[in-house]
């Protein structure tokens, strides 16, 4: 299945060096719409909230100087010049109390609201991220640190998510109150409000300089730390080659590097956010000075009461602490941007395996069919690399219920077929058919059902004996206890200290390798697949753990076609046919004796191993 996201836009801009970096900003605000489209709800009831909010925190300064103009008996509001100055007090201790309330409620229940849903939020992006990377190609995980992936899934993910959860609805909130706050002061005078208004200006041009300094270093700051966490995860992963070959002071040379590089970059996303916060500072102490000294002048005049330079000494610390805020939020919003840009990097890798648009067919239709699996290679060229073929213009079919066997020297493409055949990857050029239907109009769950594969490495979830063969399929404990038993396994498991539910660590790292490789069995055998694949799948047995194998894979193979790599060609003796590869071609073909009889490639390489060298590599 294709995975697609509202931040998925393969004409995502360079973020290191974005042309237009509004036009980029607005761009990438877009691609967060649709979220918060999902939540109209909790969105409208969040944004309801700042009108009362907004006019509760612009009318206390005015609340204020209206007691201080009652106090020196200046003009004051209409229902205060009928009462007493005891009275007028109590009345607008009581219209501040409300107004506190109101910001408290109003406060209190955005906040929940807005964090609710930037976690919801947050979830979505994480899982439609998850799902798009566990649907990219094999190719893509081999040339991307598992480091940097977790980094994009993690931190990067969780900066995002504060956007939703503090800086969206928090600037807006800003924005209100500074809107609400301007026209209040226009309103009680002019003149002053003007001047801290053309305060704003310089503010604003220095806060989006210090911004788009921040923007590049944070980025930066994001690349070292996936540097970072690649490192670690790849000693922590081969911790046994550090110990043993004594790597440790080189490894933590090298961490240590990687370190400082991530330190120097943050030190620089430090200094750009502490220059906001320092010239903020700077202009309010300047604001406050000049509403002081111009209200001075027109108290002089008496233009304006001693309670309205009161309040506009409020108002100047509350237009400036929004904006301390919006800054803050800004900053925040800054970090977003550049989660945005390296999640919508990896949101764009295209998908190098797609779902088939057009099934012609389906294997479970085949399995109704009681086929038994033919497969056909047909022209068949693959390369990892542009004109560096594995595979080159192989044809091969593979009859229903045989038995072959693939051998030949390393890198002669035996692993590759089996790539193919599993589509990890597709043919650069021709074409491979199973049952007659070409493996590009089956869905990959149904190929992957059809085709059991057992790998020379297995790999254990953490969780119970259970969970490693039914892999979160709906399987019945007795349909798992008959795979067991099936393929020889029940013996082992039965051993074990709490039996099928029996704890497998990470890895599987408290199994040995041999009774891994013995669950991987009973992990394809509970699905029955019509087609059988062993990569190298007893190399971690033991000789009497392998002949249990053996008599397993005698009822495995029942009305089943398999293909067997192996390096020990005294196991493959007995198949139905051996296809002898080299340099990605097909160069021989037959029985153990006809290719014995032929003196090839095949006949050197037994003579060799019956010679002593059992374990020799081909």
């Amino acid at each position: 299945m294709v995975v697609s996201s509202p931040i998925n836009n393969p004409k995502t801009p360079n973020p290191k060096n974005p042309k237009s970096p509004r036009e980029s900003d607005r761009k990438l605000i877009l691609r967060l719409v649709p979220y918060l489209r999902r939540y109209p709800r909790l969105l409208m009831l969040s944004m309801g909230l700042l009108i009362p909010l907004s006019i509760a925190g612009a009318v206390q300064p005015l609340i204020i100087g209206q007691a201080v103009s009652l106090l020196r008996q200046e003009s004051t509001w209409g229902f205060l010049s009928d009462v007493s100055l005891q009275q007028g007090i109590k009345w607008l201790s009581i219209l501040l109390l409300m107004t506190i309330i109101v910001r408290f409620i109003c406060t209190s229940g955005q906040g929940y609201l807005v964090q609710k849903m930037g976690q919801t939020i947050t979830a979505d992006i994480r899982k439609d991220l998850f799902n798009h990377v566990t649907s990219l190609g094999t190719s893509f995980f081999n040339r991307t640190p598992v480091g940097r992936l977790v980094t994009r899934l993690t931190s990067d993910v969780e900066a995002l998510g504060d956007v939703f959860s503090s800086g969206a609805i928090g600037v807006l909130s800003d924005s209100i109150y500074i809107l609400v706050i301007m026209i209040t002061m226009f309103t009680v005078q002019a003149k002053l409000a003007l001047m801290l208004i053309l305060l704003i200006i310089p503010v604003t041009g220095l806060i989006v300089y210090f911004q788009g300094q921040y923007r590049k270093a944070n980025y930066q700051a994001r690349e070292e730390l996936s540097q970072l966490n690649s490192m670690l995860q790849e000693n922590l992963a081969g911790i046994n080659i550090v110990q043993l070959f004594r790597r440790e002071p080189l490894n933590a040379e090298l961490f240590h590097q990687v370190n400082q590089k991530y330190r120097q970059a943050l030190d620089k996303t430090i200094f750009h956010d502490s220059a906001v916060s320092a010239t903020l500072e700077w202009i309010s102490l300047v604001a406050i000075a000049g509403v002081l000294w111009l209200g001075g002048s027109f108290i002089l005049n008496d233009a304006i009461t001693f309670g309205t330079l009161s309040a506009f000494i409020l108002y100047s610390q509350r237009l400036f602490n929004p904006l301390r805020q919006f800054a803050d939020k800004f900053t925040m919003f800054q970090a977003g941007f550049t989660a945005i840009e390296r999640i919508s990097e990896l949101m764009n890798e295209p998908i190098e395996i797609p779902e088939p648009e057009n099934k012609i067919t389906s294997l479970s239709t085949l399995r109704q069919q009681n086929t038994k699996g033919e497969i056909r290679f047909e022209n068949v060229w693959f390369g990892y690399k542009k004109d560096e073929y594995v595979l080159k213009n192989l044809n091969l079919t593979i009859h229903p219920g045989e038995k072959i066997a693939l051998v030949g020297p390393t890198g002669a493409g035996k692993s590759s077929i089996i790539r193919l055949l599993s589509r990890l990857y597709d043919p650069t050029q021709g074409r491979i058919l199973i049952d007659g239907v070409d493996i590009r109009d089956i869905s990959k769950k149904e190929l992957r059902q059809y085709v059991g594969v057992i790998l020379q490495e297995t790999f254990l979830f953490s969780g119970d004996v259970i969970r490693n063969i039914t892999l979160g399929e709906d399987y019945c404990l007795e349909r798992v206890k008959n795979a067991a038993q099936l393929t020889n396994v029940d013996k082992f498991i039965d051993e074990l200290p709490q039996g099928y539910q029996t704890e497998v660590r990470e890895r599987g790292t408290n199994l040995s390798g041999g009774q891994k490789q013995l669950l991987a069995f009973a992990r394809v055998a509970i699905r029955n697949p019509r087609v059988l694949v062993l990569d190298e799948a007893t190399s971690s047995l033991d000789i009497k753990t392998e002949t249990l194998i053996q008599e397993a894979l005698g009822h495995l193979f029942v009305n089943k076609t398999a293909i067997i790599i192996a390096h020990r060609l005294s196991t493959i003796r007995d198949v139905d046919r051996i296809l002898v590869l080299k340099q990605g071609e097909l160069i021989e073909s037959g029985t153990h004796e006809e290719l014995l009889n032929k003196n090839g490639l095949y006949s050197d390489l037994y003579k060799l191993q019956m010679m002593g060298y059992k374990e020799y590599s081909i």
